[in-house]
C-alpha cells in the first residue's frame, strides 16, 4: 500500500522481482540486467546512482536476485537484504570481473533494460562472450505501464499537492515578473508542498506558442498569455500539470483558442476507456482542434505515459494501436501554438479505470486572468 509519505510496502517489490523472473522463465531468457534507473527504483525501491562506478541489479530467472554496487553504496541497500543479495566492490576491484563471475560462462541469454549505460554494457559483453542479447523493454513493459493502487495513490497525492500550489500561485499578479521569476515562485510553492521540483517552463507571450519553451529573462507584462508546465515527485512517483493564464484582459481569439483548447482536453477525457486505442485518444482531440481551424497548429500528440518518468510508455499518438488497460496512467495535454504571438495548452494526469478516466489533478481549468 502507499502512504501519505510517499512509501510502499517491501512486499510490492518482492511481488514485481517475482513477475519477472516467472516472465524471464517463460522467454526463455537467464537474466535481466538493470542499471540504475526508474526500473532499478520499481524492481527494488532503490534509488541508485548513476556515476562512472558501476552498480547493476541482476534479476536471475531461477536464483536470488543480487545488486554489485561500490562498497560505500552498499549501507543503502541494506533494508533490501530480504529482496536482494548485495555485492559490494572495492575501488581496486573490477566490477565487470565480479558480474561475469556471478553469471557464469555457459550458454544462455540476458535481457538488458534500457538506461545501463552501454560502457558497463559493453564490458559485460566482452567478459561473457557468445550469449544472446535482447531487450528488456518487452518484459518491463507491461509491468510499468499499469499502475497497481500503490502507484496510483502516489499519482494522485502528487497530482493533489501540486494542485494546491497552483491554486496559491493565481491569488498574486506576475506582471513585472521574468519567465525565470515567476517558475522560482511556482517551484517553491510546489516544494512547499513537500514535492522534489526537478523541471519546469514557463513561456510568455511568443514564447508561449513554443511547446518545450527554455524559461528565460523575458519580462511578462500586459497582454501575454503564459504557459505554465510543471510537476513534482512524490514517493518517485511525477505529476505533471499545464496551465495556461493570461495577464489582463484577453481578446476574442485566445478566448476562442482557450475554448477550443479546454473542449479538447474535456473530450481526450471523455473517451477513456479500456480497449480504446492510443491512438484513437490522440485523433479525438486532433479532430476537434481541425474541425475548428486550428489543426495545423497542434504540434505535439495529446499525450504520453506518467510515472517513475514523466514520459513513459503509454505514448498517445497516431499509429500506435495499443489498446488501453485499467491502471494505465498519462497526460491528456491538447494544444494550440500560433507562432509568433501565443500559445495555449491545458494538461492533466489522467487513469484508465474500469469505467473510464478519472483525472488525478483538479487545478482548475477556467481561464484565470491576472494582473
Amino acid at each position: 500500500m502507499a502512504m501519505a509519505s510517499g512509501t510502499v510496502e517491501l512486499a510490492t517489490f518482492e511481488r514485481r522481482l517475482g513477475r519477472v523472473q516467472a516472465d524471464l522463465r517463460a522467454a526463455g531468457v537467464s537474466a535481466m540486467l538493470v542499471g540504475p534507473s526508474s526500473d532499478f527504483f520499481y524492481l527494488t525501491g532503490h534509488d541508485a546512482h548513476a556515476s562512472e562506478r558501476l552498480t547493476l541489479l541482476v534479476v536471475p530467472a531461477d536464483e536470488k536476485p543480487f545488486a554489485v554496487v561500490p562498497r560505500f553504496e552498499a549501507v543503502l541497500l541494506g533494508e533490501r537484504a530480504d529482496l536482494l543479495d548485495v555485492h559490494a566492490w572495492q575501488e581496486t576491484d573490477d566490477p565487470i570481473a565480479i558480474v561475469a563471475g556471478m553469471l557464469g560462462m555457459g550458454p544462455g541469454s540476458f535481457a538488458v533494460s534500457q538506461q545501463l549505460w552501454s560502457t558497463f554494457l559493453i564490458g559485460v559483453q566482452a567478459a561473457i562472450p557468445g550469449r544472446d542479447w535482447r531487450d528488456a523493454t518487452p518484459l518491463l513493459r507491461p509491468l510499468r505501464m499499469v499502475k497497481d493502487d500503490a502507484e496510483v495513490a502516489l499519482l494522485r497525492e502528487a497530482g493533489r499537492r501540486t494542485d494546491v500550489a497552483w491554486e496559491a500561485f493565481i491569488r498574486e499578479p506576475i506582471s513585472g515578473q521574468t519567465e525565470r521569476e515567476a517558475l522560482a515562485r511556482l517551484t517553491r510553492l510546489t516544494t512547499d508542498q513537500g514535492l522534489k521540483v526537478n523541471w519546469g517552463i514557463c513561456a510568455s507571450g511568443p514564447n508561449a506558442a513554443s511547446p518545450h519553451h527554455h524559461t528565460g529573462e523575458r519580462v511578462i507584462g500586459e497582454g501575454d498569455a503564459v504557459v505554465f508546465d510543471w510537476g513534482g515527485t512524490l514517493g518517485g512517483y511525477n505529476s505533471d500539470v499545464t496551465r495556461t493564464i493570461h495577464v489582463g484582459e484577453p481578446g476574442g481569439e485566445f478566448r476562442r483558442v482557450y475554448d477550443v483548447v479546454r473542449r479538447a482536453n474535456q473530450a481526450t477525457l471523455d473517451a477513456v476507456r479500456p480497449g480504446a486505442s492510443c491512438a484513437s485518444l490522440d485523433a479525438t482531440a486532433r479532430d476537434l482542434i481541425t474541425a475548428e481551424g486550428y489543426g495545423d497548429a497542434f504540434l505535439h500528440r495529446v499525450g504520453h505515459g506518467l510515472g517513475l518518468d514523466v514520459h513513459e510508455e503509454p505514448y498517445l499518438v497516431a499509429g500506435n494501436d495499443l489498446p488501453l488497460e485499467a491502471g494505465m496512467v498519462f497526460s491528456d495535454e491538447p494544444g494550440i501554438y500560433l507562432d509568433g504571438r501565443f500559445g495555449v495548452r491545458i494538461e492533466d494526469a489522467v487513469v484508465c479505470t474500469a469505467t473510464g478516466g478519472e483525472r488525478l489533478n483538479e487545478a482548475t481549468r477556467d481561464l484565470v486572468v491576472l494582473d
